[in-house]
């Protein structure tokens, strides 16, 4: 299982909201034409909307003239048949309006197909971003990162940061365009209604401004449960097999409702306190919305205001507080988008590992591999090692032994690089390796490790993972050569059978084969193996150990030894404990030194253990 998220994930640093937003809108800067574009017609589409009530308005004024007009001659006794009333005035405005709300449905459309357009290529481009990101990333961040909080940056906050920008963006936009226009608009109708309107603005931004930063913390916080959430429920589904065979479900349901109860308080302070904003917003509105009716009413008695205007200011102060309302509720959304934005940009700042060079002059030697003088450590741990020296000839097989957890990896993390070493140098054909390309430098190497890595794909797919370039014919052969064209064959879609994720379905042998396999189609200068027949069955084990005898047939190979007995033919054997390096030697050297090998060795064979 893995280790628990909480000591992995990394205190927060302090939000930068400025230059976060400038930086999410320079993934934009490309699409400035679009943009531009997306702008005005999000203005045209506004300009009609607004101007709609207005129109609309000298119907309704159109028709109350024609009522008061019929009212006044019948007090006077002038005889008339319906009231007099000019409908074909009234149809013709109409007509107007109906239009006007068709051009502004049009042009809001067009706007919104750019910008989904915008949107998806802006999102795809970080997305590009955050996976070239990830392969740079050194492999200390995967191991101080749980795979959970990373997977949650790359599709949770990603989606957030995409819903923004297709859906908010353009109304930030016309939400500002339709204030200021509504602004405009009620002025020219009564600029006595407009002051009284305007009073409940300041209060509006009050709310805003005391409700936004508090909501962008609770955000925060709620993004960051979600990852921890994400990464139990990973770990959890990865390792169902061992949960239940240890009876730890209970255990497992309980932990997962402490980080859900986590989850649920950050997310509803989140949601609370956003979730009072509109509330507060409608109510100051219809605060408003009652005293414009009042003083309305009251200037279309005496006269000074049209019956048409008071109805088109109305609907204007329904205008005039939508914008405020969707501002302060997208404050909240954005909020919660730059926080997602900043988690995604804190894996693409994150620090890569340097291609310093070293600038060593090239040595002639006859060794393939050397390690002169070797100093590592982790970061903020003791070195490993302080002088480690070895040299490896070409075709000789090196053995590293030692106790589990004995840092048998870290010297295959400093052979590919996975690490730079803290002092001396590791030396390639007489070429230091940090003068060479970390990707130059893996090329000579291929890995057979004990845990295998398949991905979801089919069985050929993932040999010619291997080489890209290789031919079916040279795919058949490693897989042969493997044994894996044994047990495909028997296969009902034979090498085009899909492994799921893990590769459950298909043995554990012959995972480890079909790994084999992949290693002879890459057909390395070097060769990683670490062996792992010991949980398969007795037929599968033979089958791999002589698949790898003839894997590792003229190569050069570092193998992970847990049985002991199989490297005794070892040209040399490094021996590790405590993450150190403890001893060096063939097999019959150091059973000769009686030292730590020896007792390894001895104790393998008198108990049955490996290690």
């Amino acid at each position: 299982m893995a280790q628990n998220s909480h000591s992995v994930e990394r205190r927060r640093k302090p939000k930068n909201f400025w230059k976060t937003t400038s930086r999410l809108l320079g993934y934009m800067s490309n699409r400035i034409v679009g943009l531009i574009f997306v702008m005005i017609f999000a203005i045209v589409s506004v300009i009609f909307q607004i101007r709609t009530p207005k129109v609309l308005g000298r119907a309704t004024t159109e028709i109350y003239k024609g009522v008061m007009k019929g009212t006044s001659q019948q007090k006077a006794g002038i005889d008339i048949h319906g009231l007099p009333i000019n409908y074909e005035k009234i149809i013709q405005i109409i007509i107007i309006v109906i239009l006007m709300y068709l051009a502004a449905a049009i042009f809001a459309f067009v706007q919104q197909l750019i910008m989904t357009y915008i949107s998806q290529n802006t999102v795809y481009k970080m997305r590009k971003d955050l996976k070239s990101k990830m392969e740079r990333l050194p492999i200390n961040y995967y191991d101080t990162h749980s795979n959970g909080d990373i997977m949650s940056r790359a599709v949770n906050d990603m989606d957030n940061v995409a819903n923004i920008l297709q859906q908010n963006l353009t109304q930030a936009v016309t939400s500002v365009v339709q204030f200021i226009g509504t602004l405009w608009m009620m002025f020219s109708i009564s600029w006595k209604l407009t002051l009284i309107a305007l009073v409940t603005i300041p209060v509006s931004l009050i709310v805003v401004g005391f409700v936004a930063p508090k909501s962008q913390k609770y955000f925060a916080a709620q993004q960051k449960s979600l990852g921890l959430i994400n990464d139990q429920v990973e770990e959890n589904f990865a390792g169902q097999q061992v949960l239940k065979s240890f009876n730890k479900q209970n255990d497992s349901i309980k932990a997962f409702q402490k980080e859900n109860d986590n989850y649920y308080r950050s997310s509803w302070k989140a949601q609370f306190v956003s979730g009072i904003v509109m509330p507060l917003m409608i109510f100051l509105n219809n605060i408003g919305y009652v005293f414009v009716a009042i003083i309305g009413g009251i200037q279309v008695a005496n006269g000074t205001v049209t019956l048409g205007n008071i109805q088109a200011f109305l609907q204007y102060m329904n205008q005039f507080s939508q914008p405020i309302s969707q501002m302060a509720n997208l404050m909240n959304t954005i909020q919660m988008t730059i926080a997602s934005a900043e988690r995604i940009f804190e894996v693409i700042d994150e620090e890569e590992m340097k291609d310093t060079k070293d600038a060593r002059p090239v040595e002639s030697t006859s060794n393939l591999i050397e390690l002169q003088h070797v100093k590592f450590g982790y970061d903020g741990k003791d070195l490993l090692m302080t002088d480690y020296n070895l040299e490896v000839k070409p075709r000789q097989e090196v053995a590293i032994v030692g106790p589990t957890g004995a840092g048998k990896t870290t010297i295959i993390n400093l052979l590919e690089r996975f690490y730079d070493i803290k002092g001396g140098n590791i030396r390639l054909n007489g070429v230091d390796t940090r003068d060479i390309d970390r990707e130059d430098v893996r090329s000579h190497f291929a890995m057979v490790l004990q845990d295998t890595w398949l991905f979801s794909g089919s069985i050929y797919e993932n040999i010619r993972y291997g080489r890209e370039d290789a031919t079916d014919e040279e795919i058949m052969n490693a897989s042969k050569a493997a044994h894996v064209d044994n047990f495909v064959r028997r296969l009902p879609d034979g090498y085009d059978t899909v492994l799921n994720e893990s590769g459950s379905n298909v043995s554990q042998g012959q995972r480890q084969l079909i790994t084999i396999a992949r290693a002879f189609l890459a057909d390395p200068e070097i060769l990683i193996l670490d062996e792992a027949t010991s949980s398969v069955d007795t037929r599968t084990e033979v089958h791999i150990q002589h698949a790898m005898e003839r894997l590792l047939k003229g190569r050069t190979s570092f193998v992970v030894a847990h049985r002991l007995s199989t490297i005794q033919n070892a040209d040399n054997i490094i021996v590790m404990n405590h993450g150190s390096v403890v001893e060096t030697g063939t097999h019959d050297e150091l059973l000769k030194q009686n030292g730590f090998y020896a007792d390894l060795y001895n104790s393998q064979f008198t108990s049955g253990l490996s290690f």
